[in-house]
């Protein structure tokens, strides 16, 4: 029993990481791929640096913006004890 709670534990905290997208114009038509990581401190309290996705996007009028904690990401921030968080940000033309 008590290995069954540690396993729903593990796979609650496992499932999935944190992921925001949203569309500007009609989303994209290119198929171009743009990524580039934000940097936070503190348990994403304090950000170092963070992208433009504006900017990323180089005038493109329909994009769609992506911002996520990876696997990757997560991983960091795990061995880090939270105290450097970053993300990831894709923007797609």
């Amino acid at each position: 029993m008590k290995n069954f709670f540690f396993l729903g534990a593990m796979v609650l905290m496992l499932s999935s990481c944190y992921t925001h997208t949203y569309m500007v114009g009609n989303g994209p038509q290119t198929g171009v791929e743009i990524k580039q990581k934000n940097h936070f401190v503190i348990a994403g309290l304090f950000p170092i640096s963070t992208s433009n996705p504006h900017l990323m996007a180089g005038g493109a009028e329909n994009y769609s913006v992506t911002t996520s904690h990876t696997f990757i990401d997560g991983l960091i921030s795990a061995l880090t004890s939270g105290i450097y968080n970053p993300t990831t940000t894709v923007v797609r033309k």
